[in-house]
């Protein structure tokens, strides 16, 4: 697979003429879901979710299809109707070629006075997993974990113990539009040094292969 880096958490892979998008977010580009087959939303806040991109992208391809959780798919199902796909922990499909499998239920505490939201994190062919907002653990070994570098609800310490955690061959970061070029260097040192994992850092646009 092709792996682009877009803005903040969203990423989009290509496989045999195929796209698919994760979480085109109010960080990302405008078009981000534009030219998806496949479209996956993590869960509602608006770094990940934004309702016009995916009406973008949805609009732009008519056979392109949404899977998310179900606070999300509320939201756009009914002008969408068959393309909206409500999905759990625990759930697999096959979608434009690619296999996914869902895993995790909450978001990430980020106060205890803000009550939890749902969150699911998706591992595609089963190597890439992107965990959206919690520190999910994909239940598997994988080659590539999409590592959400620097959040309100993180400290750089849980971000380490994550990456040992999975193990994953390479780690390449995102949810990082809060995080300032001039800390990006900490991070990479910290993270590089101390993950066990390749830590790799994508500009917006930048590719790789997944």
């Amino acid at each position: 697979m092709k792996l682009t880096k877009k803005r903040h958490a969203c990423i989009r892979l290509e496989k045999d003429g195929r796209t698919l998008v994760i979480d085109p977010g109010t960080f990302s580009e405008e078009d981000a879901a534009v030219g998806a087959d496949v479209i996956l939303v993590t869960h509602e806040h608006l770094d990940h979710f934004n309702a016009d991109r995916l009406r973008a992208g949805l609009e732009a391809n008519p056979g392109a299809e949404l899977w998310t959780l179900r606070a999300v798919a509320d939201e756009v199902s009914a002008a969408f109707p068959g393309r909206v796909h409500t999905v759990g922990d625990g759930d697999t499909f096959t979608a434009a070629g690619f296999d996914v499998q869902v895993h995790g239920e909450l978001h990430a505490v980020i106060h205890p006075d803000i009550p939890r939201i749902t969150n699911v994190g998706y591992l595609v062919d089963g190597s890439l997993f992107h965990p959206g907002d919690a520190l999910t653990l994909p239940g598997t070994a994988v080659d590539t974990l999409l590592l959400p570098v620097q959040a309100p609800w993180s400290k750089i310490s849980e971000v380490i113990d994550y990456v040992r955690e999975v193990k994953p061959r390479r780690a390449i970061d995102v949810h990082d539009a809060l995080l300032t070029d001039l800390a990006r260097p900490i991070y990479d040192t910290q993270i590089g040094g101390l993950g066990g994992a390749d830590h790799v850092r994508l500009a917006p646009g930048d590719s790789t292969q997944a």
